[in-house]
């Protein structure tokens, strides 16, 4: 059903009618609860007459509107509204700050739904310029500007002016950095990770289960740099946690930390997709699904759940192996990453598509590597279901198959 919003004009030089105030002023002193809708209409003809007494009640109930309504022009629109009354509110006034941004990232978040990347682009520019960059980070990234990504984090990350950075930015910081081709300043900010979460771990304060993701990615990006010795020694220190796992558990509470394991998977898919650029946007791989990939995106990324299915069935059907367990592993990617971001539902588990990774793996008679990141892959998503015996299991085939290539590398995806 379409909805039409009645929008008046804020700022204009015509005379205020005032029939209209005085019913908006009956209209929000009437005994019967008002609905967001009307609030908007009274709030908007008062807003007028008095801007400090009801611009921010204006710029509230357009907020609230919103999560009525479910057409992205619409949100648009109500936003865009929302953002000018709040530029409107004077200095003092109260949470003006708060209001201020919950306007302008829901205007931002509203035209990237709606399909307006440009427009929502210069609106995250626009909050660099105040201080506010990681939105726009993750834009760059998602059009395929890895460098300028990577100077933008850096800049901030890099300096440590706000405070130690966060496991969220440092990750985010050395995705970009390979990304754009940086390979060993990467590995040192992912460095810098991997020492925190072992502090952590030693003094009690952090899941053992985080720096078990954490030291699996920096195996497979020491890897990828050829650095042979390092990856089997992060490996086998993350081994060693995982047996630590299996015979007596996590020793401090997990909260909700699968979301780190799913940004990690992610982030090691993002070698199987084509490269992003402005014309064809990808995933932020390195940002959690659901707090920061932009909605487009998001939507897109999902969407083609459908295509790999049909692909993989064709693959299945053909007997084209290396093909197959590509874009399975493509599928298996997006099947956790859409079960982690909506609620980890049971029925909708990833675990088969794991299981299929595994078994296709196993038929493979060219490089043992791509079962070792298979049984790997499996075992960390039951890190984050707590199987921890089943994990280490398939860590410990995986480390020895990966092991006994060091002496004679393949070279494989991340």
């Amino acid at each position: 059903m379409h909805h039409t919003e009645n929008r008046g004009h804020m700022g204009d030089t015509a005379k205020v009618d005032q029939d209209a105030v005085l019913r908006a002023r009956v209209l929000l002193l009437g005994s019967g609860s008002l609905t967001a809708r009307e609030r908007v209409g009274a709030y908007r003809v008062l807003a007028e007459v008095s801007p400090s007494a009801y611009l921010p009640k204006l710029v509230d109930a357009l907020i609230e509107r919103s999560y009525e309504l479910d057409e992205p022009e619409l949100h648009v629109t109500l936003y865009a509204e929302a953002l000018a009354a709040a530029r409107r509110l004077d200095a003092d006034t109260p949470r003006r700050e708060g209001r201020l941004s919950r306007a302008l990232s829901g205007y931002e978040h509203a035209l990237f739904a709606a399909g307006r990347r440009a427009e929502g682009r210069a609106l995250c520019e626009e909050s660099a310029e105040a201080g506010r960059y990681g939105r726009l980070a993750v834009v760059l990234a998602e059009e395929g500007c890895h460098a300028e990504a990577a100077e933008l984090l850096g800049g901030h990350a890099g300096t440590g002016d706000a405070g130690p950075a966060s496991d969220w930015t440092l990750i985010e910081w050395a995705a970009e950095l390979d990304a754009a081709g940086r390979q060993e300043e990467a590995l040192e900010v992912f460095a810098r990770l991997v020492d925190d979460g072992r502090r952590g771990v030693s003094a009690d304060s952090a899941p053992t289960a985080s720096l078990v993701w954490k030291l699996d990615r920096y195996a497979r990006m020491l890897r990828a740099a050829g650095r042979r010795d390092g990856e089997v020694a992060a490996r086998h220190e993350a081994l060693g946690l995982l047996t630590r796992l299996a015979r007596g558990g996590e020793p401090v509470s997990r909260s909700n930390i699968q979301a780190l394991w799913a940004t990690l998977l992610g982030l090691s898919g993002r070698p199987d997709e084509p490269a992003a650029t402005s014309g064809a946007p990808l995933p932020a791989f390195g940002v959690h699904v659901f707090h920061d990939w932009s909605p487009d995106i998001r939507k897109s990324y999902f969407a083609s759940v459908a295509l790999l299915e049909r692909r993989t069935a064709e693959l299945r059907a053909s007997g084209h192996l290396p093909g197959l367990i590509v874009i399975q592993r493509r599928l298996t990617v997006r099947r956790a990453l859409r079960w982690e971001s909506s609620g980890r539902r049971s029925e909708d588990t990833p675990r088969p598509s794991f299981d299929e990774g595994v078994a296709l793996a196993r038929l493979s008679p060219v490089d043992p590597a791509v079962l070792g990141r298979a049984l790997a892959d499996r075992s960390m998503f039951l890190v984050a279901v707590e199987r921890y015996g089943e994990a280490l299991a398939d860590f410990t085939e995986a480390t020895a198959l990966l092991d006994s290539l060091t002496s004679n590398p393949i070279v494989t995806r991340t």
